[in-house]
């Protein structure tokens, strides 16, 4: 506060004021109201994704071992 004070040549009180009012103005930004519609991420799709990517590691892990079975060709 003191920088800021010296730098803009302003009383701590009144820079203290415009903080308080920028916070007050942009507290739903602040605090993530609306954050659904702003990330334009869906839940649902996100959750089909980790399914998607879980059986292709299941299936992966699988083929992976018998690659490395002894009786896998080379």
């Amino acid at each position: 506060m003191v920088e800021l004070s010296q730098r803009y040549q302003e009383p701590p009180d009144q820079i203290r004021g415009v903080e308080s009012r920028q916070l007050l103005d942009h507290a739903a930004d602040i605090c993530g109201k609306d954050q659904k519609a702003d990330s334009g991420v869906d839940v649902k799709d996100l959750q089909a994704k980790i399914g998607q990517l879980s059986m292709e590691n299941d299936f992966l892990a699988v083929a992976l071992g018998r690659v490395n079975d002894g009786s896998a060709k080379r």
